[in-house]
């Protein structure tokens, strides 16, 4: 039936064949990944038009609105993306959907690139299609976070490795180190990336023409000149980064065996409809998989050995180390192995089926925009979200006014339950600078003085009982300061939701408090008895 197809097809099918044969021509991937970006960065839109963005997504933002070569929870690349992103776009809801979408689209662009080593015409097309089946590049891509910033570089990284190996040239090796270098700084699993070409590198047959090059050395030379200013943070800073990393090394043999089971088992979930797909495609030529895997050629042979590392040197490292594995941190990796199953059949793949896939994700973009998405917002619009983010713009809204009621003056730090502070930080007009130092950032310190004395404000949701403790401990040292209480109400499409009562506590800057100490005193006092 493919065969036939493929000869006489039926008149829906032509456009979608006159597109693969645009695949070498060099515009049906980048139109496919073109639309791709647009409808998911829709989906986002309606899916979450009163929700608010998440709050990891916010917390690069917050990270990337001060400069440095290192953060004291995460390494810095996120944070660069997200201030480079809203220095050219709006800070909104959709500028930052769009910016996680392009970062999605990008992967599959570097995917390609590694695809297009071992094949050519409308399997490279197969690879990226079965990939947007898989939950990486829409779902966990729009949490933009330090997870989410390696779908791209991993599949760049992986390019790279491959061709500095095969070609051994000073340009792809320097391109090696610096896109390893940008792996490590968007998070540090991406040590198991970096482990994985070596390993991959010994066990090939021609390491010894590679490792006897000087390929390798000016890679490594070159990812630890890239590096070396975050090194140099790290000396200097006491390395929070690492001592964050190792707080998820606190297991033992049983909860690292259940880890790993969780790990494998994640993954081979998230792959399961691009794996069903491909085994209906194969049909009964899947009897040759033993043999094309004797047949694989170097480069492909390379790529396998990644792809192993990949998953054994996670799973090794959490047995040895008790470290906690949840599969979301090894998503960008997927590409490895629909890399490695379609472009490692030696058969003729009809097209046929790419067509048919084809309909298959365009369907389902279909069915996320028109059903899902507005089901999605209306559910969430009266049942609202954990961490309470379909709340943030009025909450931030409706502190910023009472604050400027109460001082005259914009709101410039902000503190409190970390979500919303973040999210004041992000959607208030004054846009206030999140004021707990990041290496405190759960330990719920005491602001500084200085920072007390300059205004400041923090705000809980009610029932975040740690969050009113504390500011219990801060209205003791803070003296002066207006505790209020408030609701916010969540609203999608002029329709009402749920509500949230949200506790604030302000204190107006010094020079506010000293202009007229009695009266202000007296000020403040009434307000707090009133509220309390």
């Amino acid at each position: 039936m493919a065969e036939r197809s493929d000869r006489a097809p039926a008149r829906w099918r032509r456009p979608l064949l006159r597109w693969l044969d645009g695949v070498e021509a060099g515009w049906a991937v980048p139109l496919l990944i073109a639309c791709f970006v647009a409808v998911w960065t829709l989906y986002l839109a309606i899916a979450y038009a009163g929700g608010g963005l998440h709050p990891d997504t916010l917390e690069a933002w917050t990270l990337g609105r001060n400069f440095a070569f290192g953060y004291h929870k995460h390494p810095p690349l996120m944070g660069w993306i997200a201030a480079s992103w809203t220095s050219v776009f709006p800070l909104s809801d959709w500028s930052l959907q769009l910016m996680a979408m392009v970062n999605a689209g990008l992967a599959l662009v570097f995917v390609d690139c590694v695809a297009r080593q071992f094949v050519s015409g409308h399997k490279r097309i197969l690879v990226l299609l079965l990939l947007m089946l898989t939950p990486a590049y829409q779902f966990h891509a729009q949490r933009f976070n330090a997870n989410a910033v390696l779908l791209a570089l991993w599949p760049l990284a992986t390019w790279c490795f491959l061709r500095a190996f095969e070609t051994r040239s000073a340009v792809w090796a320097v391109a090696l180190g610096c896109s390893t270098a940008l792996a490590m700084v968007g998070k540090y699993y991406s040590i198991f990336l970096v482990t994985s070409f070596a390993f991959a590198a010994l066990a090939h047959p021609a390491r010894r023409a590679y490792f006897s090059s000087a390929s390798p050395w000016i890679s490594v030379v070159t990812g630890l000149a890239v590096l070396s200013p975050h090194i140099d943070w790290l000396a200097t800073t006491g390395a929070s980064t690492f001592t964050y990393a190792l707080n998820h090394a606190n297991g033992n043999a049983v909860s690292s065996l259940g880890d790993v089971k969780n790990f494998l088992l994640g993954l081979m979930a998230a792959i399961s409809v691009a794996a069903v797909l491909w085994v209906l495609i194969a049909g009964t030529r899947l009897k040759q998989f033993p043999a094309d895997f004797a047949a694989m050629g170097s480069g492909l042979r390379l790529l396998f050995y990644v792809a192993i590392g990949t998953i054994a040197l996670p799973v090794l490292t959490s047995l040895a180390m008790g470290t906690d594995l949840p599969s979301l941190w090894a998503l960008q990796g997927l590409f490895l192995f629909v890399v490695l199953i379609v472009c490692g059949a030696r058969y003729p793949v009809e097209r046929f089926y790419t067509v048919n896939v084809t309909v298959i994700v365009a369907g389902v973009a279909l069915v996320a925009i028109l059903v899902a998405a507005p089901i999605h917002a209306v559910y969430r619009n009266s049942h609202g979200y954990e961490e309470g983010r379909n709340l943030y713009a009025q909450a931030a809204s409706e502190l910023t006014r009472q604050w400027r009621e109460l001082t005259g003056e914009p709101l410039s730090a902000v503190s409190g339950d970390d979500s919303l502070a973040f999210a004041t930080a992000f959607y208030s007009p004054d846009h206030p600078h999140y004021a707990r130092p990041f290496e405190h950032q759960y330990d719920w310190g005491l602001p500084r003085q200085t920072t007390l004395d300059r205004g400041w404000a923090a705000l809980c949701f009610r029932g975040q009982d740690y969050c009113g403790r504390w500011m219990e401990w801060v209205s003791a040292r803070a003296g002066n300061f207006v505790r209020r209480e408030f609701t916010v109400q969540a609203s999608l499409w002029w329709r009402p939701g749920l509500t949230r009562d949200v506790i604030v506590l302000m204190v107006p800057p010094r020079s506010k408090r000293d202009s007229s100490p009695e009266s202000a005193s007296q000020d403040f006092s009434a307000s707090k008895r009133s509220l309390e």
